[in-house]
Formats: C-alpha cells, sequence, structure tokens
C-alpha cells in the first residue's frame, strides 16, 4: 500500500471514493486537504471522531468564524456568504439556530409528512407512468430529481409555472465542483432574486405554505428577512439535493444487489432497513457542511487551531470496520445507527421527510419495472464533483416491459 495519501478529487475518485477513505481512516485519520483558493480544511474520516465533532457544540457553524484564507477563498454555500442566503440555521450557532430551527420544524410534523407521503405518491405514479413509456427511462433524470423538487415546492409554495427554471438552477449547485464559481454564482443570483420576490409576493399576499409562516416570523419580528430567503435557500436546495442522492444511489446498490433486490420486492417490510443501510454504505450526504473550532481543541490526536475549517467525512465514518463489522458488505439486517443525516443539534431537520419520499419512490419502482436493470456499463456512471455531495448525474436502466 502506498506511503502517499490519495487524491479526493477526479472521475477515478467520484467513481469509487471508499478507497481512498479506507486509506485515510488507516494512516491519516484528520487529515489536511487543499482547497481551492488557497484554502485547506481538516477532514476527519473515522466514525468516533466524526460524532465528536458533529455533537460538539464549541464546533461552530458561523462561516465568519472561519480563518481568514478560508473565508477569503469563498468557499461554503453560497460561496460569496451573501446574507440574503447564508443566515439560515445551517450557518449560525446557538441560541440562533434553536430559534431558526423551531420555525422549520413545523413543516416537518408528523400529520405534515403523512400529508407529504400522500402527495409523493400521487407524484411518483405520475413520474413512472412517464418512464413505463419511455424509450430510454433514467431513474436519476426521470425519478430521483423531479420527486423532492416537486415535494420541497409544494411545502414552500413555488408556483408550477417557475418549477422548471428552478429544476435547472438547482441542478448547477448540487453538482458543480468547488472551482466552478461563475456558474454557481449565476445560479446563486437567480436564487437570490427569485426568493426576494416570493417574500415580496407574500408580504403583499399571506400565503398557508411554509415560506407564508416564515413571512409571517418575520412580520412579527422572529425573523429578520435575510433569514426567511435564507432558510427558504437551504430547504429548496440542500433540502431537496439529498433526497435526489439518496433515491439514486439505493437504487443503484439493488441494482448491484439483484437477491437482496428480490426479497424487497417479495416483502416491502424489509425496505426500511435497506433504506438505513443503503444510507451508511452510499451516504448521500459525502461530507458534513463546515465546522470551525471555537478555540484551540484536538480531533483524533490532531491539534486544531481556533477557526480552522472542519469537514466530517459520512461517507468514510460510514465503512469504519472499528464500527461496523464487514462495513463494505450491504447487510439489510444490519441494523446499525449511521451519520449519513448528522448528529446532535444540526441533525437534518427533514430526515424523517426524505426518509418517507424514499420509501415512496423504490417501493413503486420495485413494483412497477420488473426485471430492472441496469441500461450501461456501471464503469459508464457518473457521479457529481461535489466535495459535499455524493450523488448520480443519471441512472439508465431497463426493465421487462
Amino acid at each position: 500500500m502506498t506511503d502517499t495519501a490519495p487524491a479526493l478529487y477526479g472521475p477515478e475518485f467520484e467513481a469509487d471514493p471508499h478507497p481512498a477513505y479506507r486509506w485515510l481512516r488507516e494512516h491519516d485519520p484528520v487529515h489536511r486537504v487543499d482547497l481551492p483558493g488557497g484554502a485547506w480544511a481538516w477532514l476527519v474520516t473515522r466514525y468516533g471522531d466524526a460524532r465528536e465533532v458533529l455533537a460538539d457544540p464549541n464546533m461552530l457553524k458561523d462561516p465568519s468564524r472561519g480563518e481568514e484564507t478560508w473565508y477569503k477563498a469563498g468557499l461554503g454555500l453560497p460561496f460569496d456568504h451573501r446574507p440574503t442566503l447564508v443566515r439560515s440555521m445551517v450557518n449560525v450557532d446557538a441560541p440562533d439556530h434553536s430559534r431558526l430551527r423551531k420555525v422549520v420544524s413545523g413543516a416537518f410534523t408528523p400529520r405534515r409528512v403523512r400529508t407529504l407521503q400522500a402527495s409523493a405518491e400521487r407524484i411518483t405514479d405520475e413520474l413512472l407512468a412517464a418512464v413505463e413509456r419511455a424509450e430510454a427511462p433514467d431513474l436519476v433524470r426521470d425519478l430521483a430529481y423531479p420527486l423532492p423538487i416537486a415535494i420541497i415546492c409544494d411545502i414552500l409554495g413555488v408556483p408550477e409555472a417557475d418549477r422548471p427554471e428552478f429544476h435547472r438552477q438547482a441542478a448547477v449547485i448540487d453538482s458543480a465542483s468547488l472551482d466552478e464559481f461563475e456558474a454557481i454564482g449565476a445560479a446563486t443570483d437567480w436564487f437570490d432574486s427569485y426568493l426576494g420576490g416570493l417574500v415580496d409576493a407574500r408580504l403583499a399576499e399571506p400565503s398557508d405554505d411554509l415560506l407564508g409562516d416564515l413571512v409571517e416570523s418575520h412580520r412579527s419580528g422572529g425573523l429578520s428577512r435575510d433569514e426567511v430567503t435564507s432558510t427558504a435557500f437551504l430547504l429548496l436546495v440542500a433540502g431537496h439535493e439529498t433526497t435526489v442522492a439518496l433515491i439514486g444511489n439505493m437504487l443503484l446498490t439493488l441494482l448491484r444487489h439483484p437477491e437482496q433486490m428480490a426479497r424487497i420486492r417479495a416483502d416491502h417490510g424489509l425496505l426500511g432497513p435497506a433504506i438505513e443501510e443503503s444510507l451508511r454504505l452510499e451516504s448521500p450526504l459525502q461530507n458534513a457542511t463546515w465546522r470551525f473550532p471555537a478555540e484551540p481543541t484536538t480531533v483524533g490526536g490532531v491539534r486544531l487551531e481556533a477557526g480552522e475549517p472542519v469537514l466530517v467525512s459520512l461517507l468514510a465514518a460510514g465503512r469504519d470496520p472499528e464500527q461496523y463489522p464487514d462495513p463494505d458488505v450491504f447487510d439489510p439486517a444490519r441494523k446499525a445507527s449511521h451519520l449519513s443525516f448528522g448528529h446532535g443539534a444540526h441533525f437534518c431537520v427533514g430526515a424523517q421527510l426524505a426518509r418517507v419520499e424514499a420509501r415512496v419512490a423504490i417501493a413503486a419502482v420495485l413494483d412497477r419495472l420488473p426485471g430492472l436493470r441496469l441500461a450501461t456499463d456501471e464503469a459508464e456512471l457518473r457521479w457529481w464533483p461535489s466535495m459535499i455531495m455524493h450523488g448520480l448525474f443519471a441512472l439508465p436502466v431497463d426493465f421487462d416491459r
């Protein structure tokens, strides 16, 4: 085995990052990785260290707490840190985090999730009807992408006529690499303008959707206008991209394991544990979003200074053999916890909805597309070059018609 740290970028890494993360867990578990613009970050790869960092209240989320080189490099999302898009709960600390999270949590109560499940079932039926007629079906393009976008747009009240353009702009942010500043900048410009217009419309005429709730909180002094637009941006972009990757990655996992796919097709009671195992094995979130030590600290035996950027590799932690026996094996009976939705105060507020959407989509695929199989060599599949996300551009399939 080489003594040199493997590359953490490029098509080979994107297609199969697990050997590189295995090397880091074994040889350099808290690894300094170079980033665009002269910046760098600590990359945490072992499960125990990852869980510790995610739960540590002294690991701050506010980008302004990052050291100067990182901040000037313009990393994070949005990369320019404009206040109209960055002041969401993912980028703030207590007590502001608790205040923002409380407002958003109302959109994901069990009652609302049940209502959204019914919407997910209806939308999935419509999407799969088109898949059944398609000459060259693609389960990312035709199902994994449009389903979560439709659901999150329903939650926020995005008009139907605007959704195709939203879809196009969100795709840029989801799958762009860190150095694609011009493309990401244009997409964030669009969202900044678009969301500002939606807020203006809700200020003029209240609505019965989450954006309406956020605007009402702004009227009463509970949220600033920047917090309203930033929260909407977080939900519209980050709130759907993880589900896109979750559905696509889970379907690919089943295609790689046809015997497990046959068992789940015969017994949908096995689907929930299989989704959790897929989340562990192929986490849709490759690295948790940025953290910055409030003061000097030690992680995995490495000293981190205040403000130094930290990324927690959820993909690497999910295959740590110290936590999971036979970590590279897809075993739905494993019943092991994972970190793919985070841990601690910043645990994903929409995790339950993402699970519901995945369960609805995958169950319907198994019921309606018999003989499901890849329509291309797996080596031809392309993965997003994102440092944060881990998902497929496309999943071309065929089935018994």
